[in-house]
């Protein structure tokens, strides 16, 4: 059975080396008929979007977003889906950036609701 991603908030568990987003960036997923997409913003970026595909428990996407310094980046993400024992859910990144040099991984994962 696959997890819907739809209205999911996530938040990175370290801050990322070689990138941007860390503990302080907040991930809004969407997800309908295989298409998933999110708003994010928090720590240094001010706002960024991505959008792409689900097949299964992988994701594959593109991402922009724009930092506090106002310099814009834009990159590729390949994400995998898995449950913690908990019930949340948490996506393992491996992405590039497009517009300059760089590459990593992350985790993410879903933030606990408030009671």
């Amino acid at each position: 059975m696959t997890i819907s991603l739809d209205g999911r908030r996530f938040r990175a568990v370290a801050d990322v080396v070689a990138g941007e987003v860390g503990t302080q960036t907040v991930f809004a997923y969407h997800e309908r008929a295989g298409e998933v997409w999110a708003e994010y913003a928090g720590g240094s970026i001010r706002r960024g979007h991505l959008v792409g595909t689900r097949t299964g428990d992988r994701l594959d996407f593109r991402y922009v977003q724009l930092n506090t310094d106002g310099q814009t980046s834009s990159g590729h993400c390949v994400s995998e889906v898995s449950v913690l024992p908990d019930g949340r859910v948490r996506l393992h990144e491996t992405w590039s950036w497009e517009s300059r040099p760089g590459s990593g991984s992350s985790v993410v994962e879903e933030e606990v609701p408030a009671p």
